[in-house]
Formats: C-alpha cells, structure tokens, sequence
C-alpha cells in the first residue's frame, strides 16, 4: 500500500454529492498532509490508517520499536481531534482494566468506563497479554459494544482499534488465535525508514520537534463528522458483478492452494470488499476496479492465512505465496 492522489477532476457543474465527495477526499488529503509534518516516510501505513477509517475496520501493526507506531495513532487523533488512548498490554493486564467494571458507590453499583471508551484504542503489545484479555476485545471490535455483568455500553463512534506487536521478540508471548486476527481488517509491517527519511527525522529532531506531543505541531484539519460522511459515500459506490466474483475467486483460491494449511474466511472476503472501495474512494474513483482489489488483498487476506508447517520452516513469507495465487486467478 502506497501514497495516493485522488483525481484531479473539480466540482464544477458536478452534483451536490459529486461535490460534496471531492470535498470529503480532499480532506482526507490534507488530513494526510498534516500527519506528514510529524511522522516522516511510512506513507503506506499512513494510507492503511486511513483506509481502516474509511472502512469501519481495525489495524494490526507489526514493527520494531522506534518506528513511530505510537506516533502515528497520536497524529492521526490530534489531526482529527479526536480521542486516543494508549494501552500497554502486559501479562498481569485483565479484561476489567480494558473494559470497565461495576463499582459500588453511594449504596449501589455504577458502571465505571475503561479506557476502550475513546475514538482510537492502541493496544499496545497486543500479543503480551493473555488469551482472556485478548479475547475481551473480541465483541469491541465486531459489534462496537463492551458488555459488563450482562448490560451493553455503546462504544464512542468512530471507534478503531490500532494493535501493535514486534516481529522478533517470543519471549513472553501470546500468539494472537485466527478468531482475533480475523477481527483486523490489515495487518500493516511498519519498516525502517529511508536513509533520506531518517535523515530527516534527525533534522526535525535538532529543530526542537517534539515527538510526544504531536498536538503542539499538528492542526485539527478534519472532523469525525467528515468521516462519517466519507463512509456513507463509500458505502453507495458502484461495484461491478464481475469485481464481487474477482473477490470470490482468490478468496476461494487460498481455500485450495497446496501452499496453506488455513485459506481465507468468507469474513475475509467482505473485509477485500470494504478495503477495495474505501481504496478507490481515496483514489477520486467512484467505482472498484480489480487494481484496487489487487493493492488491498495482501494487506487484508496474509494474516487471516496460515501457511503449512514445512514452509514456514523454510522461510517462506504469506506475501509470496498470496501474490503467486492472485497471479494465477484470472482478472475479468
């Protein structure tokens, strides 16, 4: 996933929804525009990010420490003004501590919120925490909703959940089952910056930048009205039968493929779905093509997979064996 440029085609003479589109994709341009003055590179992840919004989803992000991930979900919230709560997930974390608890107070039990009541929950080190504490987030992320004691909060609308865990560190883990990997849209690798990137980074830094207090640089410049609005568009747009069967058969072709032990859920076809129209939405288009399927499929489907056991002992990665299996599924 890369940068994007939506089209240059303008308002004029358009519809009041042709219009008011142009002016919800520009916003999400300067939207992207405003991240860039505090996180340098990363353009895909940016474009993930805002793609998961888009797409009512949630993103899990997979990096080395130090590579802005939390700086990232910060700017993002600044520019958007809205709330972002960063959690750390440790061994001793317990669903409570996420969710909420009953509390007694003045002679009887009241709901006391926990941090999962915020726009954007970063869960960070989601894998360092047990499997009941990983489980909680389970109903949040599906249905928008924590229950407690048998009584259902509404979580703040929109709600993400941003999950961070490192790509080389075991020790004290707990592997995240399918059920929760089905639950996150993308799964984003956050690599290392460009030597040009970080060199810039260096720059900033000598400037006086303060990494965490992204707010002090950064301007509200979109709204979480706007963004409602953007996923109303994108829900109305145009996709062809022939796209919604092109979906079908590479989902279908991972069910298949000698290569996996686990192939793609039905879930995992809707999500291709969701990631392409938001995709084409970003790109100023008003309809999905099989590009956008293509740019969206190895970020939403490599982690709803599982290779067989002697390939994963060779080394082979879910980016390699997803591209060789689209190649082969004819494009309409």
């Amino acid at each position: 996933m890369t940068d994007y440029t939506p089209s240059d085609y303008t308002a004029a003479g358009a519809t009041p929804a042709q219009a008011a589109s142009v002016s919800n994709q520009e916003a999400f341009a300067k939207l992207r525009a405003e991240i860039g003055k505090v996180v340098v590179g990363q353009a895909g992840t940016v474009s993930g990010l805002l793609c998961a919004l888009l797409a009512e989803g949630h993103v899990l992000l997979e990096g080395v420490p130090g590579v802005a991930k939390t700086l990232l979900v910060k700017s993002l919230a600044a520019a958007m003004n809205i709330e972002a709560t960063r959690v750390q997930f440790t061994p001793d974390l317990m669903p409570s501590d996420v969710m909420g608890q009953l509390v007694y107070k003045g002679g009887e039990f009241e709901f006391r919120k926990g941090p999962i009541f915020t726009n954007i929950l970063l869960a960070d080190e989601i894998n360092r925490t047990p499997p009941k504490t990983q489980a909680a987030l389970l109903e949040s992320m599906e249905e928008g909703q924590v229950s407690v004691d048998g009584t259902s909060h509404t979580l703040p609308s929109p709600f993400i959940v941003v999950a961070t865990e490192n790509p080389i560190e075991y020790e004290g883990t707990y592997p995240l089952p399918e059920a929760q990997l089905d639950r996150f849209l993308f799964k984003l690798d956050v690599d290392y910056p460009e030597e040009s990137e970080e060199l810039e980074v260096l720059r900033r830094h000598h400037q006086g930048m303060n990494p965490h207090n992204p707010a002090a640089t950064i301007q509200p410049v979109m709204s979480a009205a706007t963004l409602l609005a953007s996923r109303a568009e994108i829900k109305k747009m145009t996709v062809d039968e022939n796209v919604l069967r092109y979906i079908v058969s590479i989902v279908r072709a991972t069910r298949t493929s000698p290569s996996l032990a686990l192939g793609v859920s039905p879930r995992g076809a809707t999500a291709l779905l969701k990631a392409s129209k938001a995709w084409a939405w970003l790109l100023g288009k008003s309809f999905v093509t099989p590009d956008e399927v293509k740019a969206m499929a190895a970020p939403t489907l490599k982690h709803r997979i599982r290779l067989r056991s002697e390939l994963e002992i060779e080394g082979t990665e879910a980016d390699q064996v997803l591209s060789t299996i689209i190649s082969q599924v004819p494009v309409p």
